[in-house]
């Protein structure tokens, strides 16, 4: 498939549906293919097909991460394109890889929180998770959880519910009463009832925790 990887791809097969990056993705994992691999990541800066190849590397992540961990740097590297398809694919990317290859990531954990600051809802979604992530290693949790407990107070409303779902896996007795009062603080800013209702549920099992 080598020669040929980037003749899969949607755009070269004049496709504007994401199929062909989809089936390529799972095609690469069950070939175990590193060379195709390669390719892509060659081809992020390719204008051409740039698009494409980050979408079929992190449906890749998804699948089977350990196959584009050692690409950590690359993927931070392309939080500075010009091109937010690019910024949020990556931060998709490292999103996938944090827990097989957190350390490249915990290096750029201040430029990962400024661009998910200035990015789409993607992209600080992908932040976020890469923050929960972090805090699950004792050696990153007391840089990461800070700057968790800021996107928590600073995002949007919508998102809130999510993050805080998402982060009770890292709840430990040392950050709970932190993590209960920044979201205590931010529950008059939302205004949907199911959405204050998850909040709501958060807070109960945080007050139901019970810790050694």
């Amino acid at each position: 498939m080598q020669e040929s990887v980037l003749s899969y791809l949607s755009h070269s097969l004049g496709r504007k549906d994401e199929i062909p990056n989809l089936e390529l993705a799972k095609r690469i994992v069950v070939e175990n293919n590193l060379e195709a691999i390669k390719c892509l990541i060659e081809n992020l800066q390719t204008k051409t097909y740039q698009n494409n190849c980050i979408k079929v590397i992190y449906e890749i992540g998804e699948i089977k991460p350990s196959l584009i961990s050692a690409y950590a740097q690359e993927f931070i590297l392309l939080l500075d394109s010009a091109n937010n398809r690019m910024v949020w694919g990556a931060m998709s990317a490292l999103s996938r890889i944090t827990l097989l290859n957190p350390h490249p990531i915990y290096l750029s954990i201040v430029k990962l929180c400024q661009t998910a600051d200035l990015g789409t809802v993607i992209t600080r979604d992908q932040a976020v998770n890469i923050l929960i992530k972090l805090c699950s290693f004792e050696a990153y949790k007391e840089a990461a959880f800070p700057l968790l407990i800021e996107q928590v107070l600073s995002c949007p409303s919508n998102q809130l519910p999510m993050y805080a779902e998402n982060a009770l896996a890292i709840i430990t007795a040392e950050n709970k009463d932190i993590f209960y009062s920044t979201l205590l603080s931010r529950y008059t800013d939302l205004e949907i009832e199911t959405k204050r209702k998850r909040v709501e549920k958060v807070l109960r099992r945080l007050n139901k925790l019970n810790y050694k």
